[in-house]
C-alpha cells in the first residue's frame, strides 16, 4: 500500500528515524577517511622530494590545501542525501555558470583558458563539473522508472546535461577533462539501466566522427597523438616528456633508488614532475614495489566506492556512488597509462598526489559525497513523494 511520507506531506523522507549529528559522525566510514589521508600524505612526501627536499613551492601549499579539503569532505559527509538530491540541479547550474564565466573572464595559463582567479585561489570549474554532473544525472535517473529509461526521448535531457558542459570544456580547450566527463557519465547511464545497444550506437557514432573531429583539434593536440604513436621522431621536442618518463620508470627497478635519490627527477630531466608525472617520481624512488603499494591503496578506494554503492537503498545515492567511484578510477587509469606511454598525454592529475588545488578540492568533494551516501545508505527516497509499506 502506498502512503504519503511524513504523515501526509509530500517530500523526500526516509523510512526510519532521523539521524542525529552524533549518529552521523559514528556512521562515517573512518577507514575511507584514513585511506584518503594516507594517499594525500604520500602526495605531499613526493612533492617534497620533487622539490629537492624543500617544502616550497609544492609540498607546503598542497598540505595547506589538504587540511581544509578534509574538513570540507567531512562536512559534505554529514549532509542529508535528500538535501543533496534537492540541490543537485542548482549545483549543476552554478558550476555551469562558472564554466561560462571562464570564457568571459578566465585566466590563461600554458596556452589554455581554464581558470578563474579568485585572488587566493585559482579555480578550475571544469573539475567541479565532475561531481556536479554526477549529482544532476543521479537526480534525473532517480525520478524515472526503468521502463521510462528505455524510451529514447527521455534520454535527451540527461544527454544535454552531459554535452552542454562538455562543449564549454572543449572550448578551453581541455580534451582530457571532456573525455572524463563523458566516460564518467556513461557509468551513471549504465548503472541507471540504459541498454548496452544504445552505448554501442553512441560509440559507433563517435568512432565514425573521428575524421571530422580530427580537423577541429588544435595543433598541439594533434602533436600529442603523433608523439604517442612514435615519440622517438622528436626525442628532444614533443617526445621528450614521455621518453624521460619511460627512462625514469625503468631506472627505478624493483625497489627504487631511494627517497629523494631519483636521478631523472632530482636532476631536472623529468618535466611536469609535480603534476602529470608525479607517479614517475614515485616509481623511480620506490620502484615497482612502491608503485604497486600506491595502486593498491587506490584499489581499496575503488572497493570502498563499490561497496557503498551496493549498500545504498535509494537509486539516487547508488548512482552518485557509482559516478564518483568511476571518476576516481578514470583519474588513476588515465594518469598511469599516460605516463607509461599507453595513451597520449592529456594532462590528467593523479588523485590526491599531483599538485593542484582545484583537482584536490574536487576529489575531496567526491569522497565527501561517497561518505554521505554511506552515512545515509538506509534512507529510501521515493520517486514521487510516496513510500511503499
Amino acid at each position: 500500500m502506498a502512503v504519503l511520507s511524513n504523515g501526509g506531506s509530500v517530500g523526500l523522507a526516509p523510512r526510519g528515524p532521523e539521524l542525529t549529528l552524533g549518529t552521523k559522525f559514528r556512521l562515517i566510514n573512518w577507514g575511507l577517511v584514513l585511506l584518503i589521508c594516507t594517499i594525500t600524505g604520500i602526495g605531499v612526501a613526493l612533492l617534497f622530494s620533487a622539490a629537492g627536499g624543500h617544502w616550497k613551492p609544492w609540498a607546503q601549499p598542497q598540505l595547506v590545501r589538504a587540511i581544509p579539503g578534509l574538513v570540507l569532505m567531512l562536512g559534505i559527509a554529514l549532509i542529508d542525501v535528500r538535501h543533496l538530491m534537492r540541490s543537485a540541479y542548482i549545483i549543476y547550474v552554478i558550476v555551469l555558470c562558472l564554466l561560462i564565466a571562464v570564457e568571459m573572464m578566465g585566466r590563461i595559463g600554458m596556452g589554455a583558458q581554464r581558470w578563474i582567479d579568485l585572488g587566493f585561489f585559482q579555480l578550475q570549474p571544469s573539475e567541479l563539473m565532475k561531481p556536479a554532473l554526477t549529482l544532476a544525472l543521479a537526480r534525473y535517473f532517480h525520478g524515472i522508472t526503468l521502463d521510462q529509461i528505455g524510451r529514447p526521448l527521455l534520454l535527451i535531457p540527461p544527454l544535454l546535461l552531459v554535452f552542454v558542459p562538455v562543449a564549454f570544456v572543449l572550448m578551453q580547450p581541455n580534451l582530457g577533462t571532456s573525455l572524463l566527463l563523458i566516460m564518467g557519465s556513461g557509468a551513471v547511464f549504465f548503472a541507471a539501466g540504459v541498454r548496452i545497444w544504445k552505448f554501442l550506437l553512441v560509440i559507433g557514432g563517435g568512432l565514425g566522427a573521428i575524421p571530422i573531429a580530427w580537423e577541429f583539434l588544435h595543433d598541439y593536440q594533434k602533436q600529442r597523438v603523433y608523439t604517442f604513436l612514435d615519440p622517438e621522431t622528436d626525442p628532444l621536442g614533443a617526445g621528450y616528456n614521455i621518453l624521460q618518463s619511460k627512462i625514469a620508470l625503468g631506472s627505478g627497478g624493483l625497489f627504487g633508488k631511494g627517497f629523494m635519490s631519483g636521478s631523472q627527477s632530482q636532476l631536472m630531466f623529468l618535466p611536469e614532475k609535480h603534476t602529470d608525472f608525479i607517479f614517475v617520481v614515485l616509481a623511480e624512488e620506490f620502484g615497482m614495489a612502491g608503485a604497486l603499494i600506491l595502486l593498491g591503496l587506490y584499489l581499496m578506494l575503488f572497493i570502498y566506492g563499490i561497496v557503498i554503492a551496493l549498500s545504498c537503498r535509494s537509486q539516487f545515492a547508488r548512482l552518485v556512488a557509482v559516478g564518483m567511484t568511476t571518476q576516481f578510477f578514470l583519474y588513476v587509469f588515465v594518469n598511469v597509462a599516460m605516463v607509461m606511454g599507453m595513451i597520449p598525454v592529456v594532462g590528467i592529475p593523479l588523485p590526491l598526489v599531483s599538485y593542484g588545488g582545484s583537482a584536490m578540492m574536487t576529489l575531496m568533494v567526491g569522497v565527501g559525497l561517497l561518505l554521505s551516501m554511506s552515512v545515509h545508505r538506509e534512507i529510501r527516497i521515493p520517486k514521487s513523494g510516496v513510500t511503499d509499506v
